[in-house]
């Protein structure tokens, strides 16, 4: 067992004092007494961090204005929506649901930015009153924001969503969002017709977006989208300030064997070099770039925590089952997403057995780690596993009743609640007998 490689993983914070894993200056194991497993804890420092990184290497690249959208499909609730408002960044709300959390954690419109291949008309409603941003996916939607907009007495800035046709190299294939066929944005006829539906209706239209995938680490592919999205900037002929956001997606580390990290400067450097020079080829002025990093900001930030209840030898296999797997964290069994881990206390032992863990639910699917080498853990011991701060709560389910966990941002050595524990009561309260 590698502990530095996977001390990489976790936040930066992350120290092991007395043999035992803190974060954030909070001691892990006695946050899970305190608060019982399955529990997640977001460090602070390390939310910090990557957005001061992101702030830097745009402000040293883009001679123009930028601005930053935090993706809460990633994670959301009113403490992340908060932070990032106070990092100056707006929040990339999908759905009348995710405005809600903005809303009720005191974004203004000019902070919450909306996305959704499919908007209700609960969706639109909710995004013409609260938000200063409509990404346009199709032109249906395009028809029935014209509608609203008439009963409306807001009229939020217009993004098009283009499908450039070309995708980025992911981790499974579905997460790429940019390639032909995907059910993502429009063609570029359909752009133009969109613009042209914009201008006759009165609709503020000021911008193009485009994403070509998530978790991707070579920004290579990102060049010929930019290419062919401002060869459509300048067809519809923008002139003066304009808005053009090239996604986000930039990948993490989640296993030793992924290390280094991507590197954020890499990516933003690509992206403002290209884009600064697409503009001078095509003698546009520069736009105001927009980046929507949502899992490299986060993803590292969240480790959850977890405590084996049974040590199974069968099969040739060793399985320590855990209280948490795919009703908080379904990424294993959707993506094949590959984790490591390090136990709680107990983290200088020697590394003697090779495990694999598992939840408690009624599925094959439910493994979180295939094969680990860990020093010989016990029932009630506890493991924590890194990278776990994007695409888990926020995908999370009430499979075989599963109650969704405890969740806590570590600050200076203390704990704020962000979460409770789902109870039983809080389960079956909206249910009818």
């Amino acid at each position: 067992m590698n502990i530095e490689a996977r001390l990489a993983l976790f936040p930066s914070s992350t120290r092991i004092i007395a043999d035992r894993l803190f974060i954030g200056g909070c001691d892990i194991e006695q946050l899970a007494e305190e608060y019982g497993t399955p529990l997640y804890v977001y460090d602070r420092a390390e939310l910090d961090r990557a957005a001061s990184l992101y702030r830097r290497a745009l402000t040293e690249t883009w001679p123009g204005a930028w601005s930053v959208t935090y993706a809460g499909k990633a994670f959301l609730n009113p403490v992340i929506a908060r932070w990032a408002a106070a990092q100056g960044f707006r929040v990339d709300c999908t759905g009348a649901g995710e405005i809600g959390i903005a809303v009720y954690a005191g974004l203004s419109p000019a902070q919450i930015l909306v996305h959704g291949v499919n908007k209700t008309k609960e969706d639109l409603q909710s995004a013409l009153r609260h938000a200063g941003i409509i990404v346009v996916d199709n032109l249906s939607e395009l028809r029935k924001i014209a509608c609203l907009v008439k009963e409306s007495k807001t009229l939020p800035d217009l993004w098009l969503r283009f499908q450039p046709g070309l995708a980025v190299q992911t981790h499974h294939a579905a997460t790429q969002t940019g390639h032909e066929g995907s059910k993502f944005g429009m063609n570029e006829t359909q752009i133009i017709e969109a613009a042209s539906f914009c201008r006759e209706h009165g609709l503020r239209l000021c911008g193009i977006h485009f994403h070509q995938g998530s978790q991707f680490r070579d920004p290579a592919p990102l060049q010929p989208a930019i290419e062919k999205a401002l060869d459509l900037a300048q067809e519809i002929g923008w002139k003066g300030e304009w808005h053009f956001s090239p996604g986000g997606g930039w990948g993490v580390a989640y296993h030793e064997d992924d290390l280094p990290q991507p590197d954020i400067w890499e990516y933003v450097r690509a992206v403002t070099d290209w884009t600064r020079q697409a503009c001078r080829q095509r003698r546009m002025e520069l736009p105001h770039l927009h980046l929507e990093p949502g899992r490299s900001l986060v993803a590292r930030a969240g480790v959850a925590i977890y405590q084996v209840g049974t040590i199974k030898h069968i099969g040739g296999r060793t399985w320590l089952l855990v209280d948490g797997g795919m009703a908080d964290n379904p990424r294993k069994a959707l993506y094949g997403a590959r984790y490591s881990c390090l136990p709680v206390t107990r983290l200088t032992g020697e590394a003697t057995q090779t495990v694999s863990i598992a939840g408690p639910y009624c599925e094959s699917g439910d493994i979180l780690i295939e094969e680990i080498t860990l020093p010989a853990l016990q029932e009630g011991e506890r493991i924590a596993i890194p990278v776990s701060g994007a695409y888990q709560l926020s995908m999370a389910s009430h499979y075989n009743g599963a109650r969704r966990p405890a969740v806590l941002m570590l600050e200076n050595g203390r704990a704020h609640p962000m979460l409770s524990r789902e109870t039983i009561d809080d389960f079956i309260r909206q249910m009818h007998a």
